[in-house]
């Protein structure tokens, strides 16, 4: 009977489920499934865990369904997620809260109320103390939810990233368990030990006995059991984060190896091996993965909103149907000269690296009586890449190793004049692969490697180029990044 790699990739709109032929490693299709975003007060961002559990069934289904493809048939799965996004949930795997998402900032105030006294730890865990991340979401959870609290004193809580969630709800509750590239984004984890530590343990003032044991990236992380849209005994071999699921995906397995992910954010990741590299220019030290025993590190740069600036465009301006017609609008927009006053600032969710600035707000500057929809668009596409630009230049400068190219992936790559920009911009050559999905492509991977039956290097052979995006020299956009500097450091830096 022919077999099948499923991997599940729950992302910050929605998840979505892809299947491999596990004798080939060629795509053989996939579906997405949205789910709803939750405001509650300004600069906060929740996500219904129940909704999300509900698109991992439903896409998984639909997918197979769409393929004809029985459920016996899938091999092996791995899972992929949203970051830093935090649950909180019984010992039942019924959700206390609805989850906090990594964009969610409420707990800047008391970010900067600790910030000098965290600043002996930041060593150890590679990360500046920032609302973004899961051990401040974990802290404000168990001061300001009753459920939680609730949950806590009766010994009933667990709290985790996506990936431990979802491996828990596929297991019937019998794997509760998380990797290297989720636990490096909690501010919990020693990056030396890859373990729970316990000087940040309590810090944070998180027990231990709420948190998932930390496992290697690939291998054996349990069975499915008890689900109404998969057979009992699946294993589920391979758990990691988005970011570094991309950077699989890209056969990033290398030091040197580089890529950044253009989805509702924007992250670039260096693979530094197993140097741990620590910034000096604003990137977070982070996780890519960890194989027998050994962690690989990476530098990372992440832009908070990069795709989902053209969904503010289409949601809330309303001037494009879909996300897609945003080129061709950009486009009307002839000549240069009339953009060269017009800047976008997508800080919608703050500014992250290499400012950290999570009280940064979004602006639109530059406006006169002549600008028109197909400008704000432009602007919009300069502003995606400007910010990340920024993380770019300082990959640059703290890599120990030349960077002449980028390869991107993620939904936003398939706009070719976004990634024109932002070879212009960057002034590095950007290279698209035929796969862009490869999130869950990478994680899908992972799952066989997890099975042990593909080296990394079989990773290397998959990877095949789509085109190829080389920079031009034009003195907009040397103007433009100018001017962006500029208004960085006058409006959001001190």
């Amino acid at each position: 009977m022919k077999k099948y790699i499923l991997s599940i990739d729950q992302g910050t709109t929605g998840t979505t489920s892809l299947l491999i032929d596990a004798d080939t490693f060629q795509l053989v299709d996939k579906v997405n499934m949205e789910f709803p975003q939750i405001f509650p007060k300004p600069g906060w961002v929740e996500h219904n865990l129940n909704d999300i559990w509900n698109t991992v069934q439903k896409s998984t289904l639909s997918v197979l369904g769409k393929t004809n493809i029985n459920p016996n048939q899938i091999k092996s799965i791995g899972i992929t997620n949203q970051r830093e996004t935090t649950c909180a949930f019984d010992k039942q795997g019924n959700p206390l809260a609805n989850a906090i998402v990594w964009q969610d900032r409420r707990t800047s105030t008391y970010c900067d109320s600790v910030r000098s006294k965290y600043s002996d730890l930041q060593k150890v865990t590679g990360l500046p103390l920032d609302p973004y991340f899961s051990g401040t979401k974990m802290k404000w959870l168990l001061e300001n939810n009753d459920s939680v609290q609730d949950a806590s004193t009766q010994n009933n809580l667990n709290l985790s990233t996506i990936d431990s969630f979802l491996l828990f709800k596929m297991t019937s509750g019998n794997s509760f368990m998380t990797e290297p590239s989720n636990a490096s984004r909690t501010l919990l984890m020693d990056l030396d030990t890859c373990k729970w530590n316990q000087d940040l343990l309590d810090f944070f003032n998180v027990k231990k006995d709420f948190l998932p044991e930390i496992k290697e990236s690939f291998g054996h992380f349990g069975l499915t059991k008890g689900l109404r849209f998969l057979p009992d005994g699946i294993p589920i071999t391979c758990l990691l984060g988005d970011q570094q699921a991309a950077l699989f995906g890209q056969a990033g397995h290398k030091p040197g190896d580089l890529k950044c992910t253009y989805g509702t954010g924007a992250f670039i990741l260096l693979n530094t091996g197993a140097t741990k590299t620590y910034s000096s220019n604003g990137l977070l030290t982070t996780v890519a993965y960890m194989m027998d025993g050994k962690p690989c590190y990476a530098l990372e740069g992440s832009s908070y909103i990069a795709g989902a600036a053209v969904q503010w465009l289409r949601d809330n301006l309303q001037i494009i149907n879909d996300a897609s017609e945003v080129q061709a609008l950009a486009e009307e927009v002839k000549s240069l000269e009339e953009m060269e006053h017009l800047m976008f600032m997508p800080f919608f969710t703050g500014i992250g690296s290499p400012y950290w600035n999570a009280e940064a707000k979004g602006a639109i500057l530059g406006i006169t009586r002549d600008t028109k929809k197909s400008h704000i668009a432009r602007a919009c596409l300069d502003g995606i890449a400007l910010s990340i630009n920024d993380s770019i230049q300082a990959i640059v400068a703290d890599s120990p190793n030349p960077v002449d190219q980028i390869r991107v992936d993620g939904g936003a790559c398939q706009n070719n004049l976004l990634m024109q920009i932002q070879a212009n911009f960057s002034k590095k050559q950007i290279i698209r692969p035929q796969v862009i999905e490869t999130t869950a492509y990478g994680v899908a991977l992972g799952s066989v490697v997890g099975l042990g039956e593909i080296p990394l290097s079989k990773v290397d052979e998959l990877w095949k180029e789509d085109c190829q995006f080389d920079p031009i020299n034009d003195n907009y956009y040397q103007m433009k990044s100018k001017s962006w500097s500029s208004l960085i450091k006058r409006l959001f830096t001190t």
